[in-house]
């Protein structure tokens, strides 16, 4: 991931760990299941684009620390098409 030293820095400097922490994707609706699989055990909020064809996901999950939000992040990249905000 790049970037990824800068962003687990950020990530110790603004959160104690374990804490709660929003993960944002916006994905295409057909693959929406795989970025939720992510972490099946999480507050989840969808919202379908106007044409439907989008889905913005946002999953609520108390993490133990970055590196688990950067491992996250790095599954999420593997989904095509998927963007992580």
């Amino acid at each position: 991931m790049i970037g990824s030293d800068s962003f687990k820095k950020s990530l110790d400097v603004e959160y104690n760990f374990p804490s709660k922490y929003n993960f944002k994707f916006i994905v295409a609706t057909k693959e929406k299941n795989k970025v939720i699989d992510l972490l099946p055990k999480a507050k989840i909020a969808e919202k379908k684009s106007r044409s439907g064809k989008y889905t913005s996901v946002t999953m609520t999950s108390v993490v133990k620390n970055s590196s688990e939000i950067l491992y996250i992040y790095e599954k999420a990249s593997k989904i095509k098409g998927v963007i992580s905000l």
